[in-house]
């Protein structure tokens, strides 16, 4: 296939994909499936997430603030 010149990736001695961003996957389909949203994030949750990770709470809703259900 002359991957290393057509697409620029190669892999190193322990199976690693060159360059880093380089990636791949196995795609499956089926004619039924679709994409689903998922809600916006409460305080509740985002309360217990930082407690369980022990990092600061304007850290992580700045970091969630696209899917927070609420204003900080």
């Amino acid at each position: 296939m002359d991957v290393e010149r057509r697409a620029g990736m190669k892999l190193t001695e322990s199976c690693a994909m060159y360059p880093a961003s380089s990636v791949s996957g196995l795609y499956f389909a089926h004619p039924e499936a679709k994409y689903f949203g998922i809600g916006k994030i409460e305080r509740d949750q985002v309360l217990d997430y930082h407690k369980r990770k022990g990092m600061d709470l304007a850290t992580v809703e700045r970091w969630l603030a696209p899917n927070l259900n609420y204003d900080p």
